[in-house]
């Protein structure tokens, strides 16, 4: 099968639509934030009280002024002290609500997010994960979850808190004198163009610098799974120099993006000297003329003071909102991908007891790459098949076939007379398991490793299948014996201690079909001997498939499949292809021959 090339599944490059600009924010509290409209409209009217604190506050300038320092009323003292010590009080108060009330909000809006964008991802199929690599899926469920994170409580604090300062403050402004406010906003046509012009400029470069982001965590996580190979052949300069590359694009982009940003509010720092000079002037001389007084121009000075900056703050959130755009965008494409591998409608039930497995005409292709060319064979209910030949015959390409990872062009693959498709994709993973040479761990302990989050499993059955898989063996050696950390990969326990574990798993899956892809070919001979042992005693009462090169571990197999070039080829017994002779004594006597020569 094909990669993918539906569009919503490729990174953003190029500015999106303005229907889409104006919906991004709709598309996070549709999804999202609507989910806690009870907490954040209490948040809000919280930062409405604080907002409004500070026009409350800019109003008390002119009874100081006027009552307290120009006619000297004693009791006009401690009426304006209570006041504004309430104000205070009340703005500290409301401060630290809204504030624990939105971290609260935006922690578990960024949990939510974070949770379904990685279970949409873990159901994209691998034609899709092969064209955009873990690093790049890192930086999306990471770097992109914070920038929409920040952003979006930004805006709400602006609009809850900034927007009812400013509101409050051109109001004591106004009730002051409306001439001398629209002598202070004198500037605010010059912001107009620049602003614009800002705010696409911010957006350019915040999209280039979330995608040299993501280019850089694919680079980390290549480098980490890479360490032993870049160690060995000297690479450490190399990877070095091509990870200092993209940090220095990424300093550059990051300085334009926060030039871009930084440009706005100082445009508004513009826009208010002018102001001001306007009403130094024009109100100053109201004042020595004695049209005005003295508190009302610090009533007015202090309301215009104390906008400036939110103002500011209001005019860094368009800025920030180009920035975060960006990253929303990408979240809605990958969110917007679809798998093309999904159950059927209405499902057939899965077989019971141990299946047999057939393919008949299959044929897939990797774009113009024929794979299987026509391949058809059986195996046997409760019976052990090995698939043998050459690299890229298709022997592991079966395997992905069997478990649904691709599906065939055409032909059919039927379990227990059902086909594969007829059934859900949770039904036909649960009747398999699958032991690779690469057994992948995680780094989790040892028992979380074997259980994988069940808790229907007593210490008996547990007992019974770390001693049939030899992890009894192993364990004693173990600082913490069953709690021991298996490490990054597995990376704490040897290749064969890992295999052992993986035999654990699957046992303790007990499922009816059981697929081995070269599960010893890595081990030493001691180890190879414990194994299979394992293996042996894994494959009892099960359909079991096996890929092997060497065919001294399948010549004891119940059925023996020879592949060649996407077809299988012959089948029969050990002895029966051996006396037919053909590819499979080909390769038989050539590996013989290189046994001896060993």
């Amino acid at each position: 099968m094909t990669a993918t090339t539906d569009p919503a599944a490729t990174p953003a490059t190029g500015p999106v639509a303005a229907e889409d600009r104006r919906g991004l924010f709709l598309w996070l509290w549709r999804g999202y934030l609507s989910r806690h409209w009870r907490l954040l409209a209490v948040a809000m009217v919280l930062m409405a009280i604080e907002g409004g604190s500070l026009g409350l506050f800019a109003s008390m300038m002119k009874p100081m002024f006027d009552e307290i320092f120009v006619a000297g009323r004693t009791d006009a003292l401690w009426i304006v002290g209570v006041v504004v010590m309430g104000i205070f009080i009340v703005r500290a108060v409301t401060s630290m609500s809204q504030r624990v009330l939105m971290t609260t909000i935006r922690e578990r809006t960024a949990a939510r997010i974070r949770a379904d964008l990685l279970s949409h991802l873990m159901r994209l199929d691998g034609g899709w994960h092969q064209s955009h690599p873990p690093g790049y899926l890192i930086e999306r469920v990471q770097g992109d979850v914070n920038a929409i994170n920040q952003i979006w409580s930004t805006i709400v604090t602006g609009a809850g808190r900034d927007l009812t300062s400013v509101v409050a403050l051109f109001a004591v402004a106004l009730s002051v004198d409306w001439k001398w406010t629209l002598v202070a906003l004198i500037g605010i046509p010059v912001l107009v163009l620049p602003s614009f012009l800002a705010q696409k400029y911010v957006r350019r470069r915040a999209r280039a610098s979330r995608e040299i982001a993501a280019r850089m965590s694919t680079r980390l996580d290549e480098v980490f799974h890479g360490l032993a190979p870049i160690k060995l052949n000297g690479l450490e300069g190399y990877q070095s120099d091509r990870y200092g590359q993209l940090i220095r694009q990424r300093v550059r982009a990051e300085t334009r993006a926060a030039t871009g940003q930084a440009a706005i509010p100082s445009m508004i720092d513009i826009m208010t000297g002018l102001g001001f000079l306007g009403v130094l002037f024009y109100g100053g001389a109201e004042i020595i003329a004695g049209d005005k007084t003295v508190g009302q121009f610090m009533a007015f000075f202090t309301a215009m003071s104390l906008a400036f900056e939110p103002l500011r703050r209001l005019g860094n959130i368009s800025g920030q909102w180009q920035a975060a755009a960006a990253s929303i965008e990408r979240m809605r494409m990958i969110f917007a991908a679809r798998p093309t591998l999904t159950s059927p409608a209405r499902p057939r039930p899965a077989p019971q007891g141990a299946p047999e497995i057939a393919l008949d005409d299959v044929r897939l292709a990797y774009g113009d790459l024929p794979v299987l060319r026509g391949a058809s064979f059986t195996a046997a209910a409760g019976k052990t098949t090995a698939l043998v030949g050459a690299s890229g015959a298709g022997k592991s390409t079966v395997f992905n076939l069997l478990t649904r990872l691709v599906d065939p062009q055409s032909g059919e693959i039927t379990i227990g007379g059902v086909p594969t498709r007829a059934m859900s994709l949770e039904e036909l993973r649960g009747m398999i398991s699958v032991v690779t040479q690469d057994a992948l761990l995680f780094d989790e302990s040892i028992r979380d490793n074997i259980l994988l989050g069940r808790t229907d499993v007593s210490d008996a059955q547990l007992r019974e299948v770390l001693d049939a898989a030899h992890v009894s063996d192993f364990l004693p050696r173990l600082a913490n014996g069953l709690d021991s950390p298996a490490g990054p990969r597995g990376s704490a326990l040897s290749g064969g201690q890992r295999q052992r574990v993986a035999i654990a798993r699957a046992l303790l899956r007990d499922t009816p079909v059981l697929l081995l892809d070269e599960a010893t070919s890595a081990l030493d001979t001691r180890s190879e001997a414990v194994v299979q042992e394992a293996l042996e005693r894994l494959s009892e009462g099960r359909t079991t498939l096996v890929i092997a090169h060497r065919l001294s571990t399948v010549q004891g197999a119940d059925s023996i499949v020879v592949m060649d070039q996407g077809q299988a080829v012959d089948q029969g017994s050990h002895a029966e292809l051996l006396a037919r002779g053909g590819l499979y004594a080909d390769l038989h006597a050539l590996q013989f021959r290189d046994a001896e020569k060993e």
